[in-house]
């Protein structure tokens, strides 16, 4: 399933690692091996209770077996409603994607994230319907200091297919604890191409998309 899969895997033994949860108890809770959860808990403060193990097992209530059943019930749904995206849907998925997440600021293609599948999908996208320039691709990472540079390197460079090499002096941000202890463990990418055509090109489709010309027929307004 690879790491894109296992995002609640890893919310979850984080929030039960801030709890006090040994690793051995998240891993028997959540279903995973006990070197994932040491993967995504190194980062977590953990303050181990005294003679526990973790809760005996207990069979999910009428009430989460319905919340879990209805989860998966509309995963599922989702993902058959969704099925293989055309090429133009593709195409309006990325630029919408632009509009809420990329750089408007004239001269650069820039966008930035902590979700490896949003990024996949910005790289795919840009990729398939611009005419990239390979070497002009660059990557930054913003990483709280104490977390794994290198591996996080190596995960956003598998992901997004721009070497290491491409990739500039990451921004290391000091854990504040007062805000929040949770952290993501890979950081947060930023993916830039610098061209000023392909940035107006997709401000030109961004416009296009987000025209109230655009909506009018499904409105029932007349265009």
């Amino acid at each position: 399933m690879g790491y894109r899969g296992k995002l609640t895997e890893r919310d979850a033994s984080r929030a039960l690692r801030a709890e006090g949860w040994t690793m051995d108890a998240i891993a028997r809770e959540v279903g995973v091996s006990k070197s994932s959860v040491s993967l995504w808990t190194r980062d977590v403060e953990f303050v181990a209770r005294q003679g526990w193990t973790g809760p005996r097992h207990r069979s999910p209530n009428a009430l989460q077996r319905r919340k879990e059943a209805e989860i998966a019930e509309l995963l599922d749904a989702g993902r058959r409603r969704i099925g293989q995206l055309s090429e133009r849907e593709l195409l309006v998925a990325g630029v919408m994607l632009y509009a809420g997440e990329g750089a408007k600021t004239d001269g650069s293609v820039k966008l930035a994230n902590t979700d490896p599948r949003l990024m996949t999908l910005f790289c795919v996208w840009l990729r398939t319907f611009f005419s990239v320039d390979e070497g002009r691709l660059r990557a930054r990472l913003y990483l709280h200091q104490g977390l794994d540079l290198e591996a996080a390197t190596t995960h956003w460079s598998e992901l997004t297919g721009i070497p290491p090499s491409q990739f500039g002096k990451p921004y290391r941000a000091i854990p504040d604890p007062g805000i929040r202890k949770a952290k993501h463990p890979f950081g947060c990418l930023t993916v830039t191409y610098a061209c000023s055509r392909t940035h107006r090109t997709i401000m030109g489709l961004m416009s296009a998309l987000l025209d109230t010309r655009a909506f009018a027929t499904l409105m029932g307004f007349p265009g």
